[in-house]
């Protein structure tokens, strides 16, 4: 069944799959639609036995050709001849087989992304079932650190908060809700949605499944790469259409020099062999080879410089590209949210230092005073209103819980606060965990002077709280909320991510949300990015420098991929961004159009960002795409070159890719680039130097038979010179 589970009422979508919200369904009825749905597990095509495969590979102008002297040869008993040349065949053949046969694995990989165990209600009893058993209408329950294991639309939420980068490529964790959401609203704006494959990382949440196996968002991507052809590189295509020519002239030649030796009276069995003998000496078969060591050497070249390549014609492609796609989040950027500017006391600050390391600081912006008493107020909330950990590993610092709030530790640590000591001088007493409904998180903590409550949240929620700021002279003073949301603005505009605080003194457990009250006192603002990687920006420009067109495609706000585009030279200097739901109302024509005129495209879904990369590759563009997950594996499987990210890339994005990055560095696909030029050029080196030499070797046999002489060579011998 197909509908907008995400634009109907949780009591809709329950009436709609005869779904049991109390007590779940019944061992009868779970056993019937399992029957009629079949096992909650994705399927792709079944793969080609090695024998079809094998069969494929002898399916090239230039292997008929042989396969016909052969077979010439064999009838005239000549033995060694034969033998010769079909070992080169089946070599050839077994090579090209062997290769093809990864294009199955990525759907093997995708099916692993789904949990093995599932928690389930099933006639009022709480199970844990294998996830292949789940069935549509079935209750699941899921709690922090499961793996989503179906499509549930969710009943009953508690501060869940799920991973869903994997899946949309959105770089921050998404809190949800139970409410319903506009009918066409993208992926990643489904909060009332959990999708199979994604992570929970907190809270608890009671879901009805929707959609097992292949019709799942996973499923719909399994089919998606499934569809993908396996693109041929540039090189491998105009050496197919020159196959197809040398195929014609070869023949002509062939029957040419045996017509020619019939009618000056020679045998047919000695004209055979002399057109089997221009065959052999015409088709460069030292080419194959010549092509795998030139491409190996390549391989062992771009590994030294973070590019593991996982088939040998990319390293070819690698030199033809004139686009790169590239995804923002670990590629362009450092993948670390970072706190880079703060609101405080009506002043700004800036914060510096390399992402993740606690060496850096605060300076005052334009004539901000160096001494702001409500600095230390608003570093204080970020680290008491605040759920990560942060430790020291081998002189590291290691994080854990949520990336926004790893910023924030950090931010207080340049600040000259220590985490550990202030949780332990404030004692945390109770608190109101982060909420979608409600976009923001409120504790209540112990100290010296009392009782404090602390709140952090989106800055609509957490000013309609406040009738007070504290200004530079740690003052409270009347809110000019109007200064707070153009200062916000301004930096949301800049691509940040915006968080207010606030605190309010006294409370008493248990906090309750209805009872807190419009008199708090405001803090400031922290804004925080994932910031671009430093090499990125060079890489971008040396791009540009060599004819290179760079694209960016994310699953990121818009406003977010803007900014960092313009940071990175991606594009105009404002650059113009398109949107998955603007992509998804163009036509092909347009869409090409769009294609070629637009570098930044933001909340791209799976299937536009194939679209995009045909789009592209319809323009005539050789396409290089990255990605690290499942959402990316369709466009890797369709672009010339797939590029995966071998840290954070998911095991799906690997097995869809041509490349892996070891380093997730947009610097090293600039370098791989440059090494792949370099193969390229000399490819085309050895193809000139080898055709003019093999055809050589034809003329000859062809000029022995119009002179009537002995043959100067025979099959085997060529065979061997060219071996």
């Amino acid at each position: 069944m197909t509908r907008d589970w995400h634009a109907s009422t949780p009591e809709d979508c329950a009436a709609a799959l005869g779904a049991d919200t109390t007590n779940g369904l019944s061992a009868d009825e779970v056993a019937r639609r399992l029957a009629a749905d079949g096992p909650n597990q994705l399927r792709g095509k079944p793969p080609k036995r090695f024998v079809e495969r094998f069969l494929t590979q002898l399916r090239e102008p230039l292997i008929y050709i042989l396969l016909g002297s052969g077979v010439v040869a064999l009838a005239l008993q000549e033995w060694v001849d034969a033998s010769v040349i079909f070992l080169v065949v089946l070599i050839n053949a077994v090579v090209g087989a062997v290769q093809e046969a990864r294009a199955h694995s990525a759907i093997a990989a995708l099916a692993r992304q789904v949990s093995a165990l599932a928690g389930v209600l099933r006639n009022g009893e709480r199970l844990r079932v294998e996830s292949a058993e789940l069935v549509a209408g079935d209750i699941v329950l899921l709690e922090a650190g499961d793996r989503v294991p179906a499509d549930l639309r969710l009943l009953r939420v508690r501060d869940l908060v799920v991973d869903e980068a994997m899946l949309t490529g959105e770089s921050l964790p998404v809190g949800k809700s139970s409410m319903a959401v506009v009918q066409d609203a993208a992926l990643v704006d489904r909060h009332c949605m959990a999708y199979a494959g994604t992570l929970a990382l907190q809270g608890t949440a009671t879901g009805l499944v929707v959609a097992t196996g292949s019709r799942t968002e996973l499923g719909r991507i399994a089919a998606l790469i499934d569809a993908a052809p396996l693109i041929a590189t540039p090189l491998t295509r105009r050496l197919a259409a020159f196959s197809n020519l040398m195929l014609w002239i070869i023949l002509a030649l062939a029957g040419l020099t045996f017509a020619v030796g019939l009618l000056r009276g020679e045998s047919v069995q000695d004209m055979l062999m002399a057109a089997v003998a221009l065959a052999v000496g015409a088709i460069p078969e030292g080419l194959p080879a010549a092509l795998t060591i030139t491409l190996a050497i390549g391989v062992g070249r771009m590994a030294r410089r973070a590019a593991v390549i996982r088939r040998l014609p990319a390293v070819e492609a690698l030199g033809s590209v004139t686009v790169i796609c590239s995804d923002k989040t670990g590629t362009l950027t450092q993948n670390r949210m970072t706190v880079t500017e703060l609101l405080v006391g009506g002043f700004g600050y800036t914060l510096h230092g390399a992402a993740g390391d606690e060496d850096g600081e605060i300076r005052p912006a334009g004539a901000a005073p160096t001494d702001n008493r409500a600095l230390q107020p608003l570093l204080l909330a970020g680290v008491l209103c605040n759920d990560a950990q942060m430790r020291r590993e081998a002189g590291q610092l290691v994080f854990s819980g949520d990336p926004t709030e790893w910023a924030l530790l950090l931010a207080a640590l340049r600040g000259g606060l220590d985490a550990d000591t202030l949780r332990l001088r404030y004692p945390r007493l109770d608190e109101l965990p982060f909420d979608a409904r409600y976009q923001y998180m409120v504790t209540l903590n112990a100290g010296p002077d009392g009782h404090r409550m602390w709140a952090k949240g989106a800055m609509e929620r957490v000013l309609a709280h406040c009738r007070y700021a504290l200004d530079a002279h740690g003052t409270p003073v009347a809110l000019n909320a109007s200064a707070v949301h153009a200062a916000a603005d301004e930096m949301a505009a800049r691509g940040m991510r915006v968080l207010a605080f606030a605190y309010h003194t006294g409370g008493a457990a248990p906090l309750m949300r209805d009872a807190l009250g419009d008199d708090w006192v405001f803090l400031g603002l922290q804004g925080m990015v994932d910031p671009p990687r430093g090499e990125a920006e060079q890489a971008v420009a040396r791009c540009k420098a060599a004819g290179i067109r760079v694209v960016m495609i994310t699953g990121d706000h818009a406003v977010t991929a803007a900014g960092i585009a313009g940071a990175l030279g991606i594009g105009a200097a404002t650059p113009r961004v398109v949107t998955g739901r603007e992509l998804a109302a163009l036509d092909a024509d347009a869409l090409r159009a769009v294609a070629g005129e637009v570098s930044v495209f933001a909340r791209v879904e799976p299937e536009q960002k194939l679209r995009l990369v045909e789009a592209l590759q319809a323009r005539g563009d050789v396409v290089a795409m990255t990605g690290d997950g499942v959402n990316d594996a369709p466009a890797l499987r369709q672009a010339d070159i797939g590029v995966a990210m071998g840290r954070g890339g998911t095991d799906v994005a690997k097995e869809s890719s041509d490349m892996v990055l070891t380093d997730d560095n947009f610097a090293s696909i600039e370098a791989a680039v440059e090494e792949g030029r370099g193969v390229y050029d000399n490819l085309l080196k050895f193809i000139v130097w080898t055709l003019p030499t093999n055809f050589a070797e034809g003329v000859i046999i062809l000029v022995a038979v119009l002179a009537g002489v002995t043959l100067p060579i025979t099959p085997l011998q060529l065979s061997l010179i060219h071996i």
